[in-house]
């Protein structure tokens, strides 16, 4: 890749993860109820999701959504009921992610946390139509894949870890300054409220 396209592809990238969408929703719900340290768990599903978006979109099976979308509505909709369904925990101050009435979140697997960052980012449609839109420009048809690959998901997960880690200590600052006064059925609704838009995010985008 030429330095040229290596330093076009850094802000456009970066204002791509910034930007406000389902992934950092996510990150900032997790983040005021679970905490920085079990929100990277998701962040690891996610960040997974993600470098497999793009090196599928790079390998051309946008064509295969195109041919075949309602797999992709099949997919988008159950993972839009799973955090829908989370959402709702959260709103009744239930489940594994809601806080307590002490002010400590529950002991969320790891498997699913991970797993919830993973399928918002392969069922994202935004992370779709960007990488569909934004990456093929930045590859040389004449340079080997492989190594454009290598610095392509460099710069682009190296952002989304630090757009994600951004939002997710939004999130727990946001958690401390409700416990301190006193409102954990406030905070965990705010977060019931987040998960369940990002579920009709996830579901009907």
């Amino acid at each position: 890749m030429s330095t040229a396209l290596l330093i076009a592809l850094i802000p456009t990238f970066f204002f791509v993860s910034v930007t406000p969408g389902m992934c950092m929703t996510l990150s900032l719900t997790l983040g005021m109820t679970v905490g920085i340290r079990r929100a990277m768990w998701m962040m690891l599903g996610e960040l997974i999701g993600v470098g497999l978006v793009a090196v599928l979109v790079v390998l051309g099976v946008a064509a295969l959504i195109v041919q075949y979308p309602e797999l992709f509505v099949v997919l988008k909709v159950l993972g839009g009921a799973y955090l829908l369904y989370l959402g709702i925990q959260l709103w009744r101050s239930r489940g594994k992610m809601a806080i307590d009435l002490n002010g400590s979140p529950k002991n969320t697997g790891r498997w699913q946390l991970a797993s919830q960052g993973f399928i918002t980012a392969v069922a994202n449609p935004k992370g779709w139509a960007f990488f569909i839109a934004l990456l093929p420009p930045f590859i040389d048809p004449t340079q080997p894949l492989p190594s454009q690959m290598i610095i392509l998901l460099s710069v682009i997960l190296s952002l989304e870890a630090m757009s994600l880690m951004v939002y997710a200590l939004g999130g727990k600052s946001l958690s401390k300054i409700l416990q301190k006064s006193g409102n954990v059925r406030l905070m965990n609704r705010i977060a019931g409220t987040l998960m369940i838009g990002v579920a009709g995010w996830l579901a009907l985008g």
